[in-house]
């Protein structure tokens, strides 16, 4: 494995466990087991280092999901709000494809620039995946166009809430599936339990 690599994965690991304000350099370069002028090299600074692994998974996902939004908004017939959030389910799982648990690590990862405050993060996305973020928009506004721009902001961030909440704790949920339930669920299955759930929320009656 290359230098970079190394870096980059151990960054990952850090940031999703601790977040990237509670993660130094000096924590990444211990455990990637580099000095700091590598970091330095391949990335020049924390920043870039967090663009860098957010980018492994993007470019992964962004052209799947603008192919999957696409022929949504290409279609003749009005979509519903659970077929343009079922788009996400396929390309998200495509994800465990570059690494084990990618999935769940790229929407951990995506939550914690949230929470985080990393406002740079969500500015560097939006300005460098457009595309997707467009299509997204239009999808739902397709299938909900009495929805005005402000609603469908605080309903898309309330439902980001609710996936990143549950994929970060998709092991805990699949344990108590299995527990209590006696069934056994995969990834995949853990995503469609969500999707009518936000969809229903997205999709709710606007007020008077």
């Amino acid at each position: 494995m290359s230098t970079k690599d190394k870096i980059l994965d151990a960054a990952e690991a850090l940031f999703a466990e601790h977040g990237f304000n509670g993660t130094s350099l000096r924590e990444i370069t211990s455990k990637a087991e580099v000095n700091l002028a590598a970091v330095n090299y391949h990335f020049g600074s924390k920043k870039e280092l967090i663009k860098a692994v957010m980018s492994r998974y993007m470019n992964k996902l962004s052209p799947l999901l603008a192919v999957a939004l696409g022929d949504i908004c290409q279609q003749e017939q009005q979509p519903t709000l659970t077929e343009v959030l079922t788009a996400f389910i396929d390309p998200l799982l495509a994800l465990n494809e570059l690494k084990e648990n990618g999935t769940s690590n790229f929407l951990q990862l995506l939550g914690r620039g949230y929470t985080d405050s990393q406002g740079f993060l969500r500015w560097f996305l939006t300005t460098q995946y457009p595309e997707v973020i467009s299509l997204f928009v239009e999808a739902v506004q397709k299938a909900y166009p009495e929805l005005s721009a402000e609603d469908m902001f605080w309903r898309l961030h309330f439902t980001m809430g609710t996936v990143v909440f549950t994929m970060s704790s998709s092991d805990a949920l699949i344990d108590i599936a299995k527990n209590d339930f006696d069934k056994d669920l995969t990834i995949a299955e853990v995503i469609q339990q969500v999707i009518p759930y936000v969809a229903a929320g997205v999709g709710a009656p606007l007020d008077d």
